[in-house]
């Protein structure tokens, strides 16, 4: 990114939306949906967790129904355990009981998507939507690594099956450029830059070169509630975001009145700038003094 701040503009923003008594989203331009529809992305591999052991289908059922606490009515479950975690074909088949478990857990009508960090390739990719052909996958990501002609493959055999899947691509990715000949191609629907490396004005560039290709973005985040609030701004900017991605952070001392998730939607506060505070209280108890200089 360009600039002495590159990806760090978020405070300029919030500033600039102060002293204006304007929310950040109307200084990017407000043309985008009024609520912002989220994901869940925390449905990791508790089964391979020691504490999960003798409950682990259990575990997931847990997980999702904390997600439906918190409003979610869409989730993101991670695939891909037999790249690294097991054997190939023990992993695989983890992976599709574990999905089972958690759509008939959450019934059919509930968004869930797929994400196996690369873990797969195309043909466990067809496998896996063969053997679960009634699943109904709203997004496959990462799958496999990036490749255009393995992405008109799957593309080819997600029409010939019927299935509307779609292809969500890129959070790995350190540079704009790289998404270009995929959006030329439109071989990914979903582009996945990541928030906090590229900041506000890289994911808006990102967006523009998308929509003139008719495809949205769906910013990657994860462990970062300063990322999350950055999407759902952008969110409101643009015409083609897909979905925001929202784990389960919390910390005691950022105020975040009139954000709120409600059957998978957010809602985003009009407040000037971000509308974030500190609870400077809270934040004050946190602070430990542990010298005192004196000259």
């Amino acid at each position: 990114m360009s600039g002495p701040l590159a990806n760090g503009t978020m405070p300029l923003w919030d500033l600039m939306g102060k002293l204006m008594n304007k929310p950040v989203y109307e200084l990017l331009g407000g043309s985008g949906t009024e609520k912002v529809p989220v994901y869940d992305g925390s449905i990791y591999f508790s089964d391979l967790l020691p504490e999960y052991k003798d409950k682990m289908f259990d575990r997931f059922k847990e997980e999702i129904d904390m997600g439906f606490e918190q409003g979610h009515r869409a989730f993101k479950v991670k695939v891909g355990r037999g790249s690294k975690w097991m054997p190939k074909e023990d992993g695989y088949q983890r992976d599709v009981q574990v999905l089972e478990v958690i759509r008939k857990h959450c019934g059919p009508d509930i968004i869930i998507g797929i994400d196996a960090n690369d873990g797969y390739d195309l043909q466990q990719t067809k496998n896996l939507l063969e053997q679960l052909p009634e699943y109904n996958f709203a997004f496959l990501e990462e799958m496999f690594p990036e490749d255009i002609e393995k992405y008109r493959d799957l593309k080819k055999f997600l029409k010939e099956h019927n299935l509307k899947a779609l292809i969500a691509d890129g959070e790995t990715q350190g540079s704009l450029d790289t998404y270009k000949p995929y959006i030329e191609t439109k071989t990914v629907d979903v582009f996945q830059g990541d928030m906090n490396r590229f900041g506000i004005e890289g994911i808006l560039t990102e967006a523009s070169w998308c929509e003139s290709a008719g495809l949205q973005i769906a910013p990657h985040n994860w462990g970062s509630l300063i990322g999350y609030y950055m999407q759902l701004h952008i969110a409101k900017s643009v015409k083609n975001f897909y979905r925001a991605e929202n784990d389960p952070l919390f910390t005691p001392v950022l105020v975040a009145d009139g954000y709120s998730i409600k059957d998978g939607l957010a809602s985003v506060p009009d407040a000037p700038g971000f509308g974030l505070k500190l609870d400077e209280e809270k934040f004050g108890q946190d602070i430990k003094v542990n010298f005192d200089l004196k000259i």
